[in-house]
C-alpha cells in the first residue's frame, strides 16, 4: 500500500481544480493588482471576484473580508487591534486554543495590555458556559476568543450559546475557525460573531494564505502598514494566486460538504469501531470519539501506557502511516501537547492525532488499525 496520509488537521492535500484555477495567475495574469494598466486591473479584478465568492458562501458582505497570510495573522490581527480599537481592558481564552491566539493573549497579558482570564474546563475539555457567564459578568470591557473546533481533540464550540453571551453582556467575540472552515457551513448573518478566521490549506486550498472575516459594525487599524492594499486594511502585494486558489476550494469545500461529510464521518466510525475490538485499554481525548460533539475529521488515541512510547509516531511513520503527536505546530519538538496537558492525558499513554479528508479510504483505515494492533502488541 501506498504511504498513508492521515494528519490533515496539520494541512491538506490541494485538490487539482484549485491548482488549475491558480496557474492561469502564475503563467499568464502575472500583473500587480495595485497597477492601473490592463495587466494590473485583469488581476485586480480576480481578487475581488474570490473575496466576492468567498463572502457569498459565508453569508457576509465582501467589504468584511480582508486576505492574510493565514490564520495566525488572522488571529494576530483580530486580537491585537480589537484591544486596541475597543479598549478592552479583560480576556477571556482556555488553556486549550491554539497558540496563535493562546501566546497573543499571554504576550499582551505579559505587558500588561489586559487580564486575562481562562475559562474552565469540564473533564472531556469542553467550555464551562455557566464560568463564561460569570467571567462575562464581573469584567467589562472583555474579548472571549475560543475555537470553534480544536485542533487536537477535536471538540466543537456552540459558537450560538457563546455568541449570545458575549452580546448579552457586550463583549467582542473573537472565534479561530480554522478548523471549521470548508467542513461546516459558518453564516454570518445568523451567528453573533465579530471575528472569524481562515486558512486555505486546511480544506484542500494552497498554503500561505487565509482571511479574516471582520463584522461590518466594527472598525480597526491594520496589524501590518505599507501600503492601502485590502482596502487599507494590510499593506503588501496581494498573494493573487492564493487568493483564487483560496475561493476555489472553498468553493469546492461547499458544493460537495454533505457528501465528503458523510464519507469522512464514516470512516472516524469505522477506526473508533476497529479500534475498541482490536486494541484492548484504548481510549480517547477530549471528546473525539462523539461524533456529535467533536470535529468529524479529527480522532486523537490515547493507547495503552507501552515503554515505547516515545517511538510511537516514529514507527508509525516506518510503516508509511503519517499522523501527528498533537498539533503539528509544535512536532519536532520535545515539548509535549498543551491541550493533552490541560486536561490532565497520562504522559506514560502514547497520544496519537488521525486526522482524515475526503481522499482516505476504507482499506486505509482498515489498514492503519492492523499495523497500530501489531505495534501495541509488540
Amino acid at each position: 500500500m501506498n504511504r498513508i496520509y492521515l494528519d490533515n488537521a496539520a494541512t491538506t492535500p490541494i485538490d487539482r481544480a484549485v491548482i488549475d484555477a491558480m496557474l492561469p495567475l502564475m503563467e499568464t495574469n502575472f500583473g500587480n493588482p495595485s497597477s492601473i494598466h490592463g495587466h494590473g486591473r485583469e488581476v485586480r479584478s480576480a481578487i475581488e471576484r474570490a473575496r466576492k465568492t468567498i463572502a457569498g458562501l459565508l453569508n457576509a458582505s465582501p467589504a468584511e473580508i480582508t486576505f492574510t497570510s493565514g490564520g495566525t495573522e488572522a488571529d494576530n490581527m483580530a486580537i491585537v487591534r480589537s484591544i486596541e480599537k475597543f479598549e478592552i481592558t479583560h480576556a477571556i481564552t482556555s488553556k486549550l486554543e491554539h497558540h496563535a491566539v493562546l501566546h497573543t493573549l499571554e504576550y499582551l497579558a505579559g505587558k500588561g495590555k489586559i487580564k486575562l482570564s481562562f475559562v474552565a474546563l469540564d473533564e472531556k475539555g469542553h467550555i464551562d458556559l455557566t464560568n463564561l457567564e460569570e467571567l462575562l459578568r464581573d469584567n467589562p470591557k472583555t474579548l472571549v476568543s475560543l475555537m470553534h473546533g480544536n485542533n487536537e481533540i477535536g471538540n466543537l464550540l456552540n459558537m450560538d450559546k457563546v455568541g449570545q453571551l458575549c452580546e448579552d453582556y457586550g463583549a467582542i467575540f473573537h472565534s479561530d475557525t480554522v478548523q471549521t472552515m470548508g467542513h461546516y457551513r459558518h453564516d454570518l448573518q445568523q451567528l453573533k460573531v465579530d471575528f472569524l478566521v481562515g486558512a486555505a490549506h486546511k480544506f484542500h486550498g494552497p498554503k500561505g494564505v487565509g482571511f479574516l472575516y471582520i463584522n461590518s459594525k466594527n472598525k480597526i487599524q491594520p496589524l501590518i502598514h505599507g501600503g492601502s492594499q485590502e482596502r487599507n486594511m494590510r499593506g503588501g502585494t496581494e498573494n493573487v494566486y492564493g487568493i483564487v486558489g483560496m475561493a476555489k476550494a472553498l468553493e469546492i469545500a461547499y458544493s460537495g460538504m454533505d457528501d465528503h461529510r458523510k464519507h469522512i464521518e464514516g470512516l472516524k466510525d469505522r477506526m473508533i469501531t476497529k479500534l475498541r475490538q482490536n486494541i484492548e485499554g484504548i481510549l480517547f481525548n477530549g471528546d473525539s470519539d462523539n461524533l456529535e460533539k467533536s470535529l468529524y475529521t479529527v480522532l486523537n488515541v490515547s493507547f495503552p501506557p507501552s515503554d515505547e512510547g516515545d517511538m510511537f509516531l516514529f514507527n508509525l511513520d516506518i510503516n508509511k502511516i503519517s499522523a501527528s503527536g498533537g498539533s503539528a505546530c509544535t512536532s519536532g519538538t520535545d515539548i509535549g501537547s498543551h491541550v493533552l496537558s490541560a486536561l490532565n492525558v497520562s504522559p506514560e499513554r502514547p497520544s496519537v492525532r488521525f486526522s482524515f479528508s475526503k481522499y482516505n479510504t476504507v482499506e486505509e483505515i482498515d489498514f492503519v488499525v492492523e499495523k497500530l494492533s501489531e505495534l501495541v502488541v509488540a
